[in-house]
């Protein structure tokens, strides 16, 4: 079960290895600007793949429950999925069912871990395979990696390290598994922190936090949802940017050398890529050349 691109390394290594009896994702969803009905990553890969796809509304629904008695698999391995899993489901497989989570658990519940992660300016993040729960990624753990956060990591850098990350630990666990061998660890809830899902409006900037920590939200939500502020009567969007000394009252335009920056709590934001509205992306040195009322 799974649904983003960061499922792709963990179904095609299950392919290689294991008999995949099916795959459940979600439902396509409209994409791009004529809101053409796309499917997820993971449809179009178990479909070169041979596999039989399911994509639910609602697992709990009869018709895919019904599916999943017929598939009859001993083990279910979910990877992003998007759904919560009801006990029906958790139970229904001999072996249980595992999570590939993009975090070192009990750190970074839900479903934003990898941007969590980042934002709040961890050194590394990992993957855990863990034993799945009716909690949301509370679940006993078996195994953990962990991922050094470089400085320059986006969401979009990161996710595909972890998800090879996440691919590679699950082939290394699963024999242990299967024979009985491993035992798990229980998570500390007193450690856990939690990475909800994010919505369009979380990418907004707001110039009453200090630079590090913009610059930080930038890193996290490139490239979805995308950091932006207002400017022109629209949206500037903001995708690459870093934190500088220096002093202007907060939300004011300034420049840093060549560069457009923004006043906040503490330093300046220059902004090293942006893309004004009806534009595509440029460096931000080209942008303020354009720009002439930029600092005005």
């Amino acid at each position: 079960m799974g649904s983003p691109d960061f499922a792709l390394p963990t179904l095609q290594a299950l392919a290689q290895h294991y008999p995949v009896v099916g795959v459940i994702t979600q439902p396509d969803q409209p994409a791009g600007r004529g809101r053409t009905l796309t499917p997820p990553p993971i449809k179009t890969l178990a479909e070169q793949l041979g596999l039989p796809v399911i994509q639910p509304r609602r697992l709990r629904d009869p018709e895919p429950m019904a599916q999943l008695h017929v598939w009859n698999p001993d083990l279910i391995v979910v990877a992003a999925f998007g759904q919560i899993l009801r006990a029906n489901v958790l139970t229904l497989p001999p072996l249980g069912c595992l999570n590939v989570h993009a975090s070192l658990l009990p750190r970074g519940r839900g479903a934003a871990p990898i941007q969590a992660a980042i934002l709040h300016g961890e050194p590394e993040t990992g993957v855990t395979i863990m034993q799945m729960d009716p909690g949301i990624d509370t679940g006993p753990m078996l195994t953990r990696r962990a991922l050094p956060i470089l400085p320059d990591d986006t969401a979009g850098t990161l996710t595909p390290k972890l998800a090879t990350l996440g691919a590679d630990l699950l082939l290394e666990t699963l024999p242990a598994y299967l024979r009985g061998e491993l035992s798990t660890q229980p998570q500390d809830d007193t450690q856990a922190t939690y990475a909800p899902m994010l919505k369009k409006e979380d990418g907004l900037l707001d110039f009453h936090h200090p630079a590090e920590t913009l610059s930080r939200q930038v890193r996290a939500y490139n490239p979805w949802p995308g950091a932006s502020m207002d400017w022109a009567g629209g949206t500037l969007k903001v995708h690459a940017a870093h934190a500088e000394q220096g002093t202007a009252p907060i939300g004011q335009r300034t420049r840093a050398g060549k560069l457009p920056a923004v006043g906040t709590a503490s330093g300046l934001l220059v902004l090293d890529e942006v893309q004004p509205p009806g534009k595509k992306a440029m460096p931000g040195q080209g942008f303020l050349n354009g720009a002439r009322d930029w600092a005005s």
